[in-house]
């Protein structure tokens, strides 16, 4: 899908990524359409040999079996009945083998090169224990939407938006064994509070401006379906981890209630609607609503201006 990324440091990568085996869980489940071009981008990436895949299936009767059964001499797998993503993501996590761990979803892709910038990063500074790349949304036919927006690390920026990209992160065993898996209660977020409990933890988040996954957008996709249930389960998350909901996610949660899938309107109608569900999600999660949140709100209604 894109020209073989090119490993910083001066070194042979093949002799980077071969001290080190590389662990990728991919959970699974009626992913048929996506999930051979999964497969395919795990296994161009440079010296496949030092990757483990392990796909974890939830009992897929979509063709996926098939597939993947073509597969068996490259990957390992399972399939059955399972308690949800973040399960499978978890038990995958549990029988990895690898120094270095990352999962990656049966309808996303690597792009070619990524697993060794991550590895040589990893190489090139033994204190980093998150890495992260740049990444793409991309549609169901592998075209490219639109970047995903990426940030340098910023832990205060972090608590505002979800700047990593899941498929382009990479973190060490050690991160998992100190500090557990991802949180199983979670259906949607799990990867965005893994980051900032991580975060808060203190540990060392490495960012290279480097494109090295694309996250697929399509109808069937969880956070498609259901944008309320979302942003309902990040706002309970955010709640526990640093006691209140920034106001950007007090109208992110507001734009769900009346379906942030369509594009956001401006009419004042239409706002003073998103400004009475931001102020309702202020009291549930926060008590009252901060003065900013209010300004925020009264301009947004007065100028015509749909929120970000």
């Amino acid at each position: 899908m894109r020209g073989e990324v090119t490993a910083a440091g001066g070194r042979d990568r093949a002799t980077i990524v071969a001290r080190v085996l590389v662990s990728i869980v991919t959970p699974s489940f009626q992913q048929g359409r996506f999930i051979e071009r999964t497969l395919e981008s795990v296994r161009r990436q440079r010296d496949a040999a030092t990757i483990e895949h392990i796909v974890m299936d939830g009992g897929s009767t979509d063709g996926t079996l098939e597939i993947l059964e073509r597969w068996r001499d490259r990957i390992t797998f399972s399939s059955g009945p399972d308690d949800g993503q973040t399960a499978a993501i978890n038990a995958g996590m549990s029988s990895a083998r690898g120094e270095i761990l990352a999962y990656l979803n049966s309808d996303d892709v690597y792009y070619d090169g990524a697993v060794a910038a991550a590895v040589d990063t990893f190489e090139r500074d033994p204190s980093a224990d998150i890495v992260y790349g740049d990444a793409d949304f991309i549609d169901a036919d592998d075209r490219v939407l639109k970047p995903y927006p990426t940030e340098p690390w910023s832990l205060e920026r972090l608590k505002l938006v979800c700047f990593l990209c899941q498929p382009a992160v990479f973190f060490r065993r050690r991160v998992l064994e100190r500090f557990g898996p991802f949180d199983a209660r979670l259906r949607y977020c799990m990867d965005y509070e893994y980051w900032l409990r991580l975060g808060i933890i203190g540990l060392n988040f490495r960012y290279i401006p480097v494109r090295l996954a694309a996250s697929r957008v399509h109808s069937a996709t969880k956070t498609v379906r259901s944008p309320h249930a979302v942003h309902i389960e990040i706002n309970d998350m955010l709640k526990r981890h640093i006691g209140r909901i920034p106001d950007n996610w007090l109208s992110n949660y507001a734009y769900s209630v009346l379906d942030e899938r369509r594009a956001r309107e401006t009419s004042r109608h239409y706002l003073a609607r998103v400004a009475l569900h931001s102020v309702r999600a202020a009291f549930r999660w926060n008590g009252v609503p901060s003065f900013s949140l209010l300004r925020m709100l009264a301009w947004s209604v007065l100028h015509g201006y749909a929120l970000d």
